[in-house]
């Protein structure tokens, strides 16, 4: 098998069948049999392999996250129903009462509010660290910090967080290191090769690519996933088989939309950067980013996801002129979604980050007009030319 991230993405999948088909059928079926008892005995005590009910496992999702582990370079992974299902799992099955969660004050809204409202009911402490200031990292540690979980890039402000440098004081802490890298992909970044113990995706975003079906996964080391599996096995987040299908086949053109989801995006923010209507643009491998260089050392491509903030209108009341400008888009779609094959434009402050407090939201650089734009794979010039128009039109 080559090492080609294309042709591991392309061929990693499960055994042909006796009708030697050439892409993956579908096991649409909730339970699996046994050809006698003894078998059934041992399957069910892990001494032999096999699939027992599509709770625990399937076809499908074997090969999903087979495929994952594969781009990721990890030694395991569990496939489930969401995102969140995942971020959840690997909160809930790798800390306990008593332990205390380092995180990254830029984060999505939904993890956010899993960290601060439900964590604390199972007497997990937390606390957040500004994405902006490296040097304060280590300050945040504690005898009782048993994980470190973050964004790089984060939603919705694209910050970029130094793998590198985080992972050597994970290791020197003896910390747990939980990377969410559904933004970058494991396209653009693989976080094992910087001490990240945990890898998780919102399968539902890139590795999707077309607003379809909801998935999520967790990858990592194998003993650490074992946690996970039971935590899913035990309460059901499991990711179901069609979906599974269908984001295993996704990931087979994943290299050549992100390629174009990057170009897009790129071309988008050196236009709006030249744009006298923008009081500020953040996109990874423009210059101007303050963690650019950090972006350049550890991914290959800035990503998918533009964001700005309009000047404000007559009344200097940037979150309307945010809102007009969301109206005036004509190719565009507003959805709460992103890493679909349609540019999005997402406003977080009144979406995606609204369960936050306006302290909250301000602190991690959330302002009242801040505008996300997911790339789309449309000509980067209609994209370009549908954002300028609906900008002139807010005016």
């Amino acid at each position: 098998m080559s090492n080609h991230f294309e042709t591991k993405a392309i061929h990693n999948q499960l055994n042909k069948t006796e009708n030697k088909e050439n892409s993956s059928p579908l096991y649409l079926t909730s339970s699996f049999v046994f050809d006698d008892a003894e078998e059934m005995r041992a399957t069910f005590a892990e001494e032999k392999e096999g699939f027992i009910y599509s709770r625990f496992s399937n076809p499908n999702s074997f090969e999903f996250i087979q495929k994952m582990c594969a781009l990721e370079g990890t030694e395991d992974g569990m496939a489930t129903a969401s995102g969140m299902a995942a971020v959840f799992a690997s909160f809930m099955a790798l800390m306990k009462s008593g332990d205390h969660l380092l995180c990254c004050a830029s984060v999505f809204g939904s993890t956010h509010n899993i960290i601060s409202k439900y964590l604390p009911k199972y007497g997990i402490e937390h606390s957040y660290f500004d994405v902006n200031k490296p040097e304060t990292w280590e300050s945040f540690f504690k005898p009782n910090t048993k994980m470190v979980y973050i964004e790089t890039p984060t939603n919705p402000g694209v910050d970029i967080i130094d793998l590198e440098f985080l992972g050597k004081l994970c290791k020197k802490h003896n910390v747990i290191f939980n990377v969410d890298n559904c933004f970058a992909t494991p396209y653009l970044q693989q976080p094992l090769k910087y001490g990240a113990d945990i890898i998780i995706h919102s399968a539902t975003k890139y590795i999707d690519g077309q607003g379809r079906v909801l998935g999520g996964c967790a990858l990592g080391k194998k003993e650490l996933i074992k946690e996970i599996y039971l935590f899913i096995r035990n309460t059901g987040a499991s990711l179901s088989p069609f979906n599974a299908w269908v984001l295993s086949k996704s990931l087979e053109t994943l290299a050549v939309r992100m390629d174009r989801h990057c170009d897009n995006a790129f071309v988008l923010a050196k236009a709006l950067e030249k744009n006298e209507e923008i009081e500020f643009i953040k996109y990874p491998f423009l210059e101007s980013h303050p963690q650019h260089a950090v972006a350049k050392k550890q991914m290959s491509k800035g990503g998918g996801i533009v964001t700005f903030e309009l000047k404000g209108g007559p009344d200097s009341n940037r979150d309307e002129r945010g809102r007009k400008f969301l109206d005036a888009l004509q190719l565009c779609t507003l959805t709460a979604n992103l890493g679909d094959t349609k540019t999005i434009a997402t406003h977080p402050a009144s979406t995606t980050h609204s369960r936050l407090s306006e302290e909250e939201r301000l602190e991690v650089g959330i302002t009242p007009g801040l505008i996300r734009i997911s790339a789309g794979l449309e000509h980067h010039e209609d994209i370009v030319n549908d954002v300028v128009g609906a900008i002139e039109k807010s005016r």
